[in-house]
């Protein structure tokens, strides 16, 4: 969970549009630093990818819930964690102040040689992801 000094249209607009901003490419992204961008399918089904500088695309997963602003869900394809979702939701504390609450689940899913290759605290890891989207959120 964290908390964004922005309303919740707009901290939902950028978690969307603008995740090429925030998110940090290495260790999280098919290759080797930043993806050139990264962009979200903006309905139920959307497609979420990663396009490097040489045109190559990666899917990182499918959007399975598409609720504007107040929630989204998709499906996760990120290596170490292949196969899990992830649900975010996002809810308005005041005019300009929102909580954004994500929940990576299906680790019980995934195969033993997978999940020896999840990082020990993936939530240490949210964390740090989501200071990041805040900062950008709160930055305009």
């Amino acid at each position: 969970m964290t908390i964004v000094r922005s309303d919740r249209a707009h901290t939902f607009e950028v978690f969307v549009r603008g995740v090429g901003r925030w998110w940090p490419g290495r260790p999280f992204s098919f290759g080797e630093g930043r993806p050139d961008t990264v962009h979200m399918d903006e309905a139920l089904g959307g497609r979420i990818h990663e396009t490097r500088a040489d045109g190559t695309e990666h899917d990182w997963g499918r959007v399975t819930a598409w609720e504007p602003p107040a929630r989204l869900a998709f499906t996760w394809q990120l290596p170490p964690a292949a196969g899990t979702e992830i649900e975010v939701r996002f809810a308005a504390l005041g005019p300009n102040l929102t909580r954004v609450e994500l929940e990576h689940r299906g680790f019980d899913k995934l195969p033993p040689e997978q999940l020896a290759a999840v990082p020990g605290d993936i939530g240490e890891a949210w964390s740090l992801i989501l200071g990041r989207f805040a900062a950008v959120a709160e930055a305009g």
